[in-house]
């Protein structure tokens, strides 16, 4: 949907007439998007929020009118906790970023030993790396920061991220910031002290005082909504329920494809630029018959399987006062749960002054056994782990499960290697472009960033005279 708002942006911009259909397989619109509300509940099966420092969303907001509907997190609940050696630690303001606003309160959080924390210390002296090879994540942070802070703190904030295993994502993929860092500065902690004091002048907060992660009031399925009704509006055919079996392509002219798409009702239509804005292992089949090369490069990007589990509880049955935004649980606890949130703490008006909502992350590379289990079953293990780690032991009055198969791409060793092979392999195509999460980025500002790049390769090929 990014894609084509963006196709009809170019096309009043340029001038050029183009008839745009969006075919969507799923009888709803929005992808892993999706709020449900239940009376005064507002429950997000899918993603809860986007970050506010990667600018695509916040535009689109603002673009769609829903400026102000923007929310950031609760300012009264700042803190966040991991769970370690039996217990919760809170996690120091600005540990995320690898440099704490006070030295204290990280000293004193118990989440490292004193041993520890001193080999944090050695970024400021380690020699950078040299070579030009690709390097997992637990390499680097190990290699950088020592054991005990890879696995107590950085392996669950960052690889909680995309729900694989450090051990096999690329940092080159998921977080070049830090390889550019080591590069430039010799040391991660001394970059972001010099990133920090180049920001001082002009603030530390974003220019629209925007926190980390922001969502929208009535819930991130407004946005998708506003989209259906802007590209409505545009005069873009919107059809859902319409999964494509098939693309064939054929020139009807000198140095210009013609794009076949056949649905499975056996319905075609014939395009000039076609954006496959569907899972990698998808986009392979659909251009296998173009490129086999380009469909067995797709095929190599992994996926994983999660789900979350929302509960909610009265305020009365809950014995102790739930603070903060919520935990992660790094790998090596070898618990079941991942993370959790405090929804109605993180976004007070998500259910009503009663009620507490908590949301679970369960699934993952390497912790997906749990995912075998039923519904009813799989509660009853949510449940267990957050009396064990949060001391919530009342019974909930409403539970939703929701499962997300193969819905996380993972960008292991050698992914943008992988992805230079695919667009080498598909270059021959003009006028075809790939676009979603399994190739540059995750998150929702990503989503839509790949999107509208997509959008504007496949409206400049339009705009080529042909050859």
């Amino acid at each position: 949907m990014a894609a084509a708002y963006a196709v009809c942006r170019q096309a009043v911009q340029t001038g050029l007439p183009v008839n745009c259909t969006v075919l969507e397989a799923a009888p709803i619109w929005g992808g892993k998007i999706a709020t449900h509300r239940v009376g005064e509940l507002i429950m997000e099966a899918g993603p809860d929020s986007f970050l506010s420092q990667k600018p695509w969303a916040l535009e689109l907001c603002e673009q769609l009118g829903l400026g102000d509907q923007l929310i950031n997190t609760n300012p009264m609940e700042k803190k966040a906790f991991v769970f370690s050696r039996g217990r919760l630690h809170e996690l120091p303001e600005g540990l995320i970023t690898f440099v704490p606003r006070q030295l204290g309160p990280f000293l004193r959080s118990g989440l490292l030993s004193w041993r520890g924390l001193a080999r944090m210390g050695f970024d400021l002296v380690i020699p950078r790396r040299r070579t030009a090879e690709d390097e997992s994540l637990a390499s680097f942070f190990r290699r950088r920061f020592g054991r005990e802070a890879f696995e107590r703190v950085m392996e669950p904030l960052m690889a909680g991220i995309y729900a694989g295993d450090a051990e096999q994502m690329s940092l080159r993929a998921t977080f070049p910031r830090f390889h550019e860092l080591e590069q430039r500065h010799g040391s991660v902690i001394r970059g972001m002290m010099a990133a920090r004091q180049a920001r001082a002048p002009a603030g530390t907060g974003s220019e629209a005082g925007r926190t980390m992660f922001v969502s929208l009031r009535k819930g991130l399925g407004d946005l998708t909504a506003a989209l259906v009704d802007r590209l409505e509006k545009d005069g873009v055919v919107l059809r859902s329920g319409a999964r494509v079996a098939a693309v064939r392509v054929r020139s009807h002219q000198l140095g210009r494809w013609m794009y076949d798409v056949i649905t499975d009702d056996g319905t075609a239509m014939a395009a000039d630029g076609l954006i496959v804005a569907i899972p990698a292992y998808g986009a392979a089949e659909l251009v296998r018959p173009l490129s086999p090369a380009a469909a067995g490069w797709l095929e190599q990007i992994p996926y994983a399987s999660t789900a979350t589990v929302s509960l909610v509880y009265e305020s009365r049955d809950l014995a102790a006062r739930l603070e903060g935004s919520g935990f992660v649980v790094p790998r090596v606890e070898g618990r079941e749960l991942l993370a959790a949130t405090w929804t109605s703490l993180k976004w007070p008006h998500r259910a009503s002054p009663n009620d507490v909502s908590v949301r679970c992350y369960v699934g993952g590379v390497g912790r997906d056994a749990v995912l075998r289990q039923d519904d009813d079953s799989l509660i009853r293990c949510i449940r267990e782990e957050l009396r064990a780690i949060a001391g919530i032991a009342a019974t909930p009055r409403y539970v939703e499960v929701n499962r997300w198969g193969r819905a996380m791409p993972q960008y292991i060793l050698g992914h943008q290697e992988l992805l230079d092979r695919i667009e080498a392999a598909m270059s021959r195509f003009s006028g075809l472009a790939l676009t979603g999460a399994a190739y540059r980025g995750v998150g929702i500002p990503d989503c839509i960033r790949d999107g509208t790049a997509a959008a504007m390769a496949v409206m400049e090929y339009l705009r080529r005279p042909a050859t």
